[in-house]
């Protein structure tokens, strides 16, 4: 028996009295609403697909989307980004999840779901970003251990030393991800990226994309 669409919206929704209840703890809410949440966009893929044509392999990847004008004591706004690979196509889909709000996966949070046939990828390019707000933080404990380094006599080595470690940690493992470049123009809802790389997922993926690729070649 298959679940639709909307059935799998209901059960989504159903998740927020439950946690209200105490019937879920957060943990499990939150595991729950992650898994049910990739049903509902697999669902959505899986409509796209051809006959005989099926999901080969995933990769899901959450990020902080915070706005500028947005306070800081306000739990802030995410992207979900989900890849899916068959044996012809590669499916991007990027959903916004907004706080206390049950994921739909249509236009209320702005979901968009791209394609590229492999013969349309051009390459895939490995960026690197040094991660520089993680740089900034450490350099600012340093300067503030430094400033009132009398009043911090015990603290204040352990600050240095703590963000010595984070600038170090932000040079040595910068950001990194993968572009996957198309021939011709960008989809409509921006460049297709793969994020965490270091993900078994992720990797597994790639290397999937990248077999395709060759064979076209």
């Amino acid at each position: 028996m298959t679940i639709d669409e909307d059935a799998l919206r209901r059960e989504i929704k159903g998740l927020y009295p439950k946690r209200a209840k105490g019937d879920l703890t957060e943990k499990a809410f939150q595991r729950d609403l992650a898994a049910r949440t990739v049903d509902l966009y697999r669902k959505l893929i899986e409509g796209r697909l051809a006959g005989g044509e099926t999901i080969e392999i995933e990769h899901h990847v959450v990020q902080a989307h915070m706005k500028v004008t947005q306070s800081v004591l306000r739990e802030s706004e995410q992207e979900a980004v989900s890849l899916f690979a068959t044996g012809t196509r590669l499916f991007r889909l990027k959903s916004t999840l907004m706080p206390n709000r049950p994921p739909t996966a249509d236009a209320e949070d702005n979901t968009t779901v791209d394609e590229v046939p492999y013969d349309g990828i051009e390459s895939l390019k490995l960026r690197r970003q040094v991660r520089l707000g993680e740089m900034a933080v450490g350099a600012g404990m340093c300067c503030i251990a430094l400033l009132f380094s009398s009043w911090l006599s015990i603290t204040g080595p352990f600050l240095i030393l703590l963000g010595v470690v984070g600038m170090l940690h932000a040079l040595l493992l910068p950001t990194r991800w993968v572009d996957v470049v198309v021939v011709g123009s960008e989809p409509a809802s921006g460049p297709i990226l793969i994020y965490a790389v270091r993900k078994k997922s992720a990797r597994k993926l790639i290397n999937f994309v990248r077999g395709k690729i060759t064979r076209n070649l």
